[in-house]
């Protein structure tokens, strides 16, 4: 394997907490409840093409992007449109489908796809319901199939906490993988960048037809934001396009079958997790029967779709997100600490200050919760902010500027080389406690909205 490139970095912090995922799968039963939620895909309007009521089979469309109706979003089992749930001025929250014994699937006419020209690939793409999975920056919003990226990313190492292991989720996929790397191939005119573990890159060195290039360092430094700047930084107009690595094995099985591959193996995870271990379904599926067969140490639980710093909190019966491949399980922090200020009591709270002691036993796994051990405040520190964000940015001038919605500032300072999941951390080192992911997404949708 030919390596172009090291990313050593060493700004920011790894949580070590309690609850990561076993390497052993548990098998569930049959799911028969799955969602489309159209929040999932970030700056999308949905429109329906589906009814309540109506059948509808695996691979079929179900919605489409109001501004490119050529994209469409599909339904991952055969079934019948239970329900569409709508919310404040009829917007579309779920679309949720009751998925029968049928194996009815829309089939498409792969063969000979490698002498597609790239605008026939992309619709036959957009068709399939597999466009979706390839996001773009800056705004990390789906791609624009009008656009030729400068370059294309799929990064199989996650530094995020309780992060699922992406080696032993593929060992059984890589020729589906590398079927897929041959597609985002022909969508761009220089070979996709394909980033791994420095210590262990497992089975991506065998993957061909790649730029590999190494992560190493706490987390982000798995965070594709930072491995765009080091190896294809965006300049104005520029386009960079990103997928991630199961999705890559999605595409490749349809591009080897013509069916639509609707796979999502997840890390159940989390110190409310008795034996957290992983387990295979389809995107969308429903959480309660899944989490039936974890047993939890705790009477109240969040379910986070995601990791702790990024993830959404959801429903014990509710459904799994679209792009998610781990379900992280915490107990409620609701209780109170008296005098949890003082840096002395309470230390196996994990903490990045240095007033704690926690901070002296990095290599030890922390029990958490939810509580957030504070709350909003004005007080800013000068720097603090910095020590977790690798980016070459500033990170609080920049959450200034979306604040007062300056556009010209936010460009200036690098909006369009961030998306919310970078501030994760700092939402958690921050002593203001402000809600930095919120502010950067609202300062993203001021943009697409101004700037476009």
């Amino acid at each position: 394997m030919e390596i172009i490139k090291k990313i050593q970095n060493r700004r920011g912090a790894q949580l070590h907490i309690k609850g990561s995922a076993e390497k052993v799968f548990t098998k569930l039963p049959p799911v028969t409840r799955f969602a489309l939620t159209p929040d999932d895909f970030f700056g999308t309007i949905p429109k329906l093409i589906k009814k309540e009521g109506e059948k509808v089979q695996a691979g079929e469309a179900v919605f489409y992007s109001k501004s490119n109706p050529q994209i469409q979003f599909v339904s991952p089992a055969s079934g019948t449109i239970e329900t569409i749930q709508r919310g404040a001025r009829r917007k579309i929250e779920k679309i949720i489908i009751k998925s029968t014994d049928s194996k009815e699937s829309i089939s498409h006419e792969v063969k000979n796809w490698e002498k597609l020209s790239r605008e026939d690939l992309k619709s036959l793409l957009m068709k399939s319901g597999n466009w979706p999975f390839i996001k773009q920056r800056p705004y990390g919003t789906i791609a624009n199939p009008e656009d030729t990226p400068k370059a294309i990313f799929v990064s199989t190492h996650s530094t995020c906490p309780l992060a699922p292991d992406f080696d032993f989720i593929l060992s059984n996929d890589s020729e589906a993988f590398q079927q897929g790397i041959s597609v985002l191939n022909q969508l761009t005119d220089q070979a996709v960048f394909l980033g791994s573990d420095a210590s262990f890159p497992g089975i991506f060195e065998q993957i061909k037809e790649v730029q590999h290039y190494t992560i190493s360092g706490p987390h982000p430094s798995g965070n594709i934001s930072l491995h765009i700047q080091e190896l294809a930084p965006l300049n104005m107009g520029d386009r960079v396009w990103v997928v991630q690595p199961e999705d890559v094995a999605n595409m490749g099985r349809f591009i080897m079958t013509g069916q639509y591959s609707a796979k999502r193996t997840l890390a159940i995870a989390g110190n409310s997790v008795e034996q957290p271990k992983y387990v295979t379904t389809k995107m969308g599926a429903e959480l309660g029967p899944i989490l039936n067969e974890f047993k939890l140490r705790y009477p109240q639980n969040r379910v986070i779709n995601g990791d702790v710093l990024t993830g959404t909190a959801t429903a014990a019966d509710g459904f799994i997100g679209y792009y998610n491949n781990q379900i992280t399980v915490i107990p409620e922090g609701n209780e109170y600490r008296m005098f949890g200020w003082l840096p002395f009591k309470d230390n196996h709270v994990l903490s990045l200050s240095n007033t704690s002691f926690s901070r002296l036993l990095k290599k030890k796994d922390f029990e958490v919760n939810t509580n957030l051990n504070g709350e909003e405040r004005a007080l800013v520190v000068t720097g603090e902010m910095e020590k977790v964000f690798p980016l070459d940015i500033y990170p609080m001038q920049l959450l200034k500027a979306c604040l007062v919605e300056d556009i010209e500032k936010m460009e200036a300072l690098g909006i369009y080389e961030v998306v919310p999941e970078d501030f994760g951390l700092i939402d958690y080192a921050n002593t203001s406690k402000i809600e930095a992911q919120e502010i950067i997404r609202e300062g993203i949708e001021l943009m697409i909205k101004e700037v476009g």
